[in-house]
């Protein structure tokens, strides 16, 4: 079994992988469908999510991972512009 990026017993720490896979995979989903003013907000707030989740792992991140997940990060921008102009 893998180890955390970050131990702790914050309040995702009991949470499945695959649960949050899918919450997250519905909102993302939603919010295309739905589109305008409501989607970009949706998936602003997974962007930030993802930021946040990004800086907090930063230091135990290898340069691929950085770049993948910095990667990650920029398309969702993107798709929230598009989302946002539709």
């Amino acid at each position: 079994m893998r180890r955390p990026l970050l131990p702790g017993s914050g309040p995702l720490a009991g949470t499945p992988p695959v649960l949050v896979f899918l919450v997250v995979a519905a909102v993302f989903a939603v919010a295309v469908v739905v589109g305008g003013l409501i989607g970009a907000l949706l998936l602003a707030l997974l962007a930030a999510g993802v930021a946040i989740l990004l800086a907090t792992t930063w230091a135990r991140l290898s340069p691929p991972e950085r770049l993948a997940r910095g990667f990650v990060l920029a398309v969702l921008v993107a798709v929230t512009i598009g989302v946002a102009l539709r």
